[in-house]
């Protein structure tokens, strides 16, 4: 873990009328791993909000977000140049060395995100990954170009149907094919209907109310088959083997 100052490069709306994206520029070496999270210190606000990781690069780093109450409702507002708080290098990460050749991501919502950071360095290994991200209503969709410019397949759902199939993320999966692995992100009703859906071990990344974010608090406590683990510290990537729901 490590607190640094980032400064606001970029704050705009994103997809629907409650997704933004967030560019920073700061220390980003604390971070090592795809689906880790940052902790974000907003002015008048007692706790930090937790924010996946969507990429990172040396000195830069992309958060995409949901306005969910109102300190996220507050950092919309927030400018370029505006300094933020942050502590980097939380949460264990998604491990690469388990997928196979074949590995299937799946995401729903702002569960997409860390999947995009993920999908990159999967790329970049040379493995042939690919998506199923699904979406309320085609206005909702984000990072759909950008998942297909890595070279990673979509498979695009929305409960409405405005675009793509028509359903949850677990009707892509049943239109994907064989696969060798599966990594998710997405709501936890979300994640037990993949759960058991999933013909493969894999990982899933869970989301939790968090109060520090380092492991300190043990606010964000779950039980596993191997006793308690902490979401923000032991997590928030829990293997599909371990669970318990």
């Amino acid at each position: 873990m490590r607190q640094t100052l980032f400064e606001i490069t970029s704050n705009r709306r994103l997809a629907g009328e409650d997704i933004y994206e967030l560019c920073l520029a700061g220390d980003t070496g604390a971070i090592s791993a795809p689906g880790q999270f940052v902790n974000l210190r907003l002015d008048g606000f007692y706790l930090r909000r937790p924010i996946s990781v969507c990429d990172w690069a040396e000195g830069r780093l992309t958060l995409i977000y949901k306005v969910l109450g109102r300190g996220t409702a507050a950092m919309t507002a927030y400018p370029a140049g505006r300094k933020l708080d942050v502590l980097t290098g939380l949460g264990n990460g998604y491990d690469m060395e388990k997928n196979g050749m074949a590995p299937l991501l799946v995401g729903g919502g702002v569960g997409v995100p860390p999947l995009y950071g993920l999908a990159k360095r999967l790329a970049e290994r040379g493995v042939r990954a690919r998506a199923v991200l699904g979406f309320n209503r085609a206005a909702d969709r984000f990072l759909c170009e950008e998942f297909a410019a890595l070279g990673v397949p979509v498979t695009l759902t929305t409960v409405d149907g405005s675009a793509g199939l028509r359903g949850f993320v677990t009707d892509g999966m049943a239109a994907a094919g064989d696969y060798s692995y599966v990594y998710t992100c997405g709501p936890e009703a979300m994640l037990k209907a993949v759960y058991a859906a999933s013909r493969t071990s894999g990982q899933f990344s869970f989301e939790e109310r968090m109060g520090c974010g380092f492991g300190a608090c043990m606010g964000c406590s779950c039980q596993t088959k191997y006793g308690a683990r902490r979401i923000c510290r032991d997590g928030p990537v829990l293997e599909k083997e371990e669970i318990v729901w």
